[in-house]
């Protein structure tokens, strides 16, 4: 091709030639892919440094803790099943329960180890009352079981038991109050061991355990006064 027409496509060869090299040089080495083109890097969430602290709650017996905002961690999606359900609702009213035995026992206890037990009781089971009914709210659920009578869970006290204890002073009210506590205790126990056969929520099964563990010990503490 040494005619007119083989010179023309000699020319717009190397025409072409220049051209890419030229855009190869000129491309900047940083020029993103066409599949990144378009596409916005997603921010990963942050709190703000100034957002308020977070109160952690204690393990049973234990204080509740101020953390930094951003050391806790948002929870995953709670396990539990519907003896866990069951557990919370009937432990909240026997808690109930053991706080209004105890808080007759400053003005009528005789024996200053009865006044000092219900001292105990006071201290660590209503701070469980506040537990166990958070553990109720994070997951929407109501703290009353429709149609289920409180009256028939173990260890609970008739009104009557109750009236009983009201109107006893001295050591008519100290044996009186270890008979009933130790009886609610014991109904304590049962629940807490119905709940560690069955139970799925982690945090429920410490708490049961701590209230097994820890009611077994006062109710030796309460049969010894006798």
């Amino acid at each position: 091709m040494t005619g007119p027409r083989g010179r023309v496509l000699l020319a717009v060869t190397v025409a072409a030639a220049v051209l890419v090299s030229v855009g190869v040089a000129l491309r900047p080495d940083d020029r993103p892919s066409p599949a990144a083109q378009g596409r916005t890097a997603t921010p990963t969430p942050t709190l703000p440094t100034d957002a308020p602290a977070v109160i952690v709650p204690g393990r049973p017996g234990e204080p509740a803790v101020t953390r930094p905002a951003q050391e806790v961690r948002e929870p995953g999606t709670p396990r539990y099943n519907t003896l866990d359900v069951w557990f919370v609702r009937m432990m909240i009213p026997h808690h109930q329960q053991a706080l209004q035995l105890a808080a007759l026992a400053p003005d009528r206890a005789a024996s200053a180890q009865v006044k000092a037990i219900a001292a105990r009781i006071r201290g660590a089971q209503a701070p469980e009352v506040g537990l166990l009914r958070g553990w109720l709210d994070a997951r929407g659920l109501a703290a009353e079981a429709p149609g289920h009578e409180h009256g028939r869970m173990p260890g609970m006290q008739s009104p009557e038991a109750i009236r009983q204890l009201t109107d006893a002073r001295g050591v008519a009210f100290d044996r009186l109050f270890v008979r009933l506590m130790t009886a609610h205790h014991e109904g304590a126990v049962t629940m807490a061991t119905q709940l560690l056969s069955a139970g799925a929520d982690q945090q429920l099964n410490e708490f049961a355990t701590a209230v097994a563990t820890e009611q077994t010990v006062e109710m030796t503490r309460l049969r010894e006064l006798l």
